[in-house]
């Protein structure tokens, strides 16, 4: 990747112009999150990832986007409140951003760059599962749909990419953080 994903400006959900660079020489799990999806709920597990793991270096940096059937039409202050209510949420909500199409966030072209195949770990591709519902996704690389995730390591490396049904909690997910904070 040209440049690193610490270089890349972001919001946070406030309103305020920062970076990723405060998570260097963190493991971070980057998801694009949305509160009107059948895949909400992953903010539990999300949230339950993060209490297990943060005292070990571990950071989540979510970044709602509207992208999807317009799933996360909140205001900033609504996220927020919608997060904390309904989950409890207590890591990082970044500021919403387009993930796909020609206004895609800087950071998401660097993420697919870096990664541009996501891991599926249901019984069906989650594509093939959108299909079936009748509805049409970008093409690959592009981001599926809300709630994939990259696990970026303590370097700024991209080291891997969840489809958006896997569960923050599956194994291969949680080992694969374990190792990150151990190398």
């Amino acid at each position: 990747m040209s440049s690193s994903i610490y270089d890349i400006p972001v919001r946070t959900l406030e309103g305020a112009d920062t970076s990723l660079a405060q998570f260097k020489g963190k493991v971070v799990l980057i998801v694009n999150v949305a509160s009107k999806c059948g895949l909400t709920p992953q903010y539990e597990g999300l949230e339950k990832l993060y209490k297990d793991f943060k005292d070990k270096g571990f950071e989540i940096a979510a970044f709602p986007s509207n992208d999807f059937k317009e799933q996360e039409p909140g205001t900033n202050d609504e996220i927020r409140n919608f997060c904390t209510l309904n989950y409890g949420v207590d890591f990082p909500i970044f500021e919403k951003i387009p993930v796909v199409g020609p206004e895609k966030h800087p950071l998401y072209a660097a993420l697919i760059a870096a990664k541009p195949e996501a891991l599926s770990l249901g019984e069906k591709p989650f594509r093939e599962r959108l299909a079936g519902y009748g509805i049409e996704t970008a093409p690959a690389p592009e981001i599926l749909w809300n709630f994939e995730k990259f696990l970026v390591s303590k370097t700024g490396e991209v080291v891997s990419r969840y489809a958006p049904d896997t569960d923050p909690l599956n194994p291969t997910v949680t080992t694969a953080i374990e190792a990150e904070l151990a190398a």
